[in-house]
């Protein structure tokens, strides 16, 4: 049992992320229960071809999940494709066009460090196994891709996706890693009539959460163990982001603690670790 404060279920789930066009910042500390992360999203098309922005304070990441654009960051432009991501630094002038459509997940932090611009792009990293492989076994077989990790010199964010089997559960074993960083799950290529359970819990026999979650919703979870499963004969598919509490110290993919009982085949994160 994890020595956590309940959390109010009513403050860990935002529907409805990706039904905007232009630039939207859905998910920030000033709304949320998060502490450092900051969840946004751009989405234009050929009636609202660009947008654009400063960074602040927050180091900042766009991963692509559709179509194509050029990111601009200060006089320089960067051509960004299906699952290719870049990381901005603090204090940048951001500008994001695009000549179709482009969806694109941003992800952001306060930092107090500065961190050079980075093109990660998705065919080099797909050959790396410390940063895309398959997790689990029988009923727990996800695809996992690892987009912002220590591939990438950052102060606080981290970033991929998964994609699960049909059916499946995914963040299985249950593991938490909320004294080093919190998390954002935001559900993708889910169309009706998939859906998928999300649980979050901080004590295994009184979980906070247990909700229905489609395409486009977020899950917060500042704390605690969260699996999640597919609707039968659906993916449940979703686009996870976290943010380090303390800046590059606690900036650590795969270093979790797996619920008591569930922990005898270690965190099924392993291959991260190699």
């Amino acid at each position: 049992m994890l020595n956590q404060e309940r959390l109010d279920p009513k403050q860990l789930v935002f529907t409805g992320t990706a039904s905007h066009r232009g630039r939207t910042v859905a998910v920030c500390p000033q709304n949320s229960v998060l502490r450092h992360l900051c969840y946004g999203r751009v989405r234009l098309d050929t009636t609202l071809s660009t947008t654009a922005f400063e960074t602040g304070g927050r180091e900042t990441a766009l991963l692509c999940m559709r179509g194509a654009c050029r990111v601009s960051v200060g006089s320089t432009g960067y051509d960004i494709g299906l699952y290719d991501a870049i990381y901005i630094p603090r204090g940048s002038f951001v500008e994001v066009t695009t000549r179709g459509e482009v969806d694109l997940v941003e992800i952001a932090a306060e930092v107090t460090g500065d961190y050079p611009l980075q093109v990660i792009r998705y065919t080099e990293l797909a050959k790396d196994p410390k940063l895309k492989f398959t997790a689990g076994g029988a009923a727990t077989t996800r695809d996992l891709n690892i987009v912002i990790g220590d591939n990438v010199r950052a102060g606080r964010i981290l970033a991929g996706f998964t994609r699960s089997q049909p059916g499946n559960w995914t963040s299985w074993p249950p593991h938490e890693h909320g004294a080093m960083l919190e998390e954002v799950y935001v559900y993708f290529d889910m169309p009706p009539p998939a859906f998928g359970i999300q649980m979050v819990y901080t004590q295994p026999g009184e979980p906070e959460l247990a909700a229905v979650v489609r395409d486009g919703d977020a899950v917060l979870m500042p704390a605690g163990y969260h699996p999640n499963v597919a609707a039968p004969g659906h993916s449940i598919n979703f686009i996870w982001m976290m943010a380090a509490h303390r800046e590059v110290e606690d900036r650590q993919f795969g270093v979790v603690n797996v619920q008591p009982g569930f922990d005898k085949s270690g965190s099924g994160l392993e291959a991260s670790r190699k």
